[in-house]
């Protein structure tokens, strides 16, 4: 019989309460530090994932916006050019940053479904289970920016197998797209909530989508979340989100009763 999580988690309090001096002296094990709940408690990659609301879809338009900009009158073309395709991918696709960096140029199928799709490889695993492989779709025109990036940008780097690679060929690391990412911040002059990570664009893409309509089960296929209690974790639609479900509904039925 499977006990719910709630029932645990005051079973936990209840013990942490009453016993805690007794497991410690006889276990050596602190039940403030979260003990029997840490084992029960629904992890995902990101803490930040459960802290605020992600870029709204104008803010994202507005960065994006600057970021194409620049690329055809900054001083490195190719990176940023680069920069602007690698950024678009994790708000497009939701792929994790990690995965994001361990994407080959052979990961892109654009001949895969309606938009193509982007084979990740080392998708990220709950308990050391080992990479757990999935197909991200390429969403909203993603297709083509990733089509434009490998013709035309590229074949400006080094050969090697790496779609998004560095002065060298090789495959970026993690920070590294998140320097990048902080650095045209810096280069936009955004600052406060108008800065973000780029975690917070998988999370932008999970967001929008759901707002969009998306079924929460698709969200979290997209996501390659095990738990839908993930899944939830990151969806955190905008304050107006009721009221335009509300408009939405309310039209729908008004066009249905108009003919």
């Amino acid at each position: 019989m499977t006990v719910p999580l709630q029932m645990l988690r005051t079973f936990h309090a209840f013990v942490a309460e009453r016993y805690a001096v007794q497991v410690r002296a006889v276990f050596g094990v602190s039940l403030s530090r979260g003990g029997l709940d840490r084992l029960n408690r629904v992890r995902h990659a990101g803490d930040d994932a459960a802290v605020g609301l992600p870029p709204s879809r104008e803010r994202l338009d507005a960065f994006f916006s600057f970021v194409h900009s620049q690329v055809a009158v900054g001083c490195d073309y190719r990176a940023m050019a680069r920069d602007y395709a690698m950024l678009r991918t994790p708000y497009l696709s939701a792929v994790r940053v990690s995965e994001l960096v361990s994407l080959d140029q052979d990961d892109v199928y654009p001949g895969l479904g309606p938009s193509g799709k982007l084979h990740v490889r080392f998708g990220k695993a709950a308990n050391t289970s080992g990479p757990r492989p999935r197909w991200a779709p390429m969403l909203e025109g993603l297709d083509r920016i990733v089509a434009w990036y490998m013709a035309d940008v590229r074949p400006l780097f080094p050969a090697g197998p790496a779609l998004f690679c560095d002065d060298e060929g090789r495959a970026l690391k993690a920070g590294t797209v998140r320097d990048r990412l902080a650095r045209l911040l810096d280069l936009e002059q955004a600052v406060g909530e108008t800065r973000f990570t780029p975690h917070a664009l998988r999370r932008a893409c999970a967001t929008h989508q759901y707002e969009r309509g998306m079924d929460l089960i698709a969200v979290q296929q997209l996501l390659g979340h095990r738990h839908i209690a993930s899944t939830m974790a990151y969806v955190r639609p905008s304050q107006r989100f009721v009221e335009d479900a509300w408009q939405r509904a309310t039209d729908s039925a008004v066009r249905a009763l108009a003919g």
